[in-house]
């Protein structure tokens, strides 16, 4: 009876560390790789900004960008006031500006002034 319990001893050295592997393969997936998803999606909008775009800040305030710089955004926020913000401190865009139809409106702006 005491060779049968010693025999069965060797795979149990084995299963605690499958179990601390499984246990950081839940974590990667689900905690990990949906937060690098989220960065990438960030970065991607954020790096979309253009004139026009009606933002809201980290912070909830509401503005049309006027301005893009390269770590720099200038959005206005009232008739008249404008505000500097860090890209990374837009939330999200509430709505993008028709940018082929800004385009189309330029040519025909300078079309009429000649």
């Amino acid at each position: 009876m005491l060779y049968a319990a010693e025999g069965g001893g060797g795979a149990g050295g084995l299963t605690p560390i499958l179990m601390i592997a499984l246990l950081f393969g839940v974590m990667y997936f689900m905690m990990i790789r949906p937060q690098q998803k989220r960065r990438k999606e960030a970065e991607a909008m954020q790096s979309a900004l253009g004139l026009g775009d009606e933002v809201v800040t980290i912070g909830g305030l509401y503005g049309t960008v006027t301005s893009v710089d390269d770590d720099t955004v200038l959005l206005e926020v009232a008739p008249g006031v404008e505000t500097r913000y860090a890209r990374p401190a837009i939330a999200r865009v509430v709505s993008r500006a028709d940018r082929s139809e800004s385009a189309e409106q330029v040519v025909e702006d300078v079309d009429v002034k000649e």
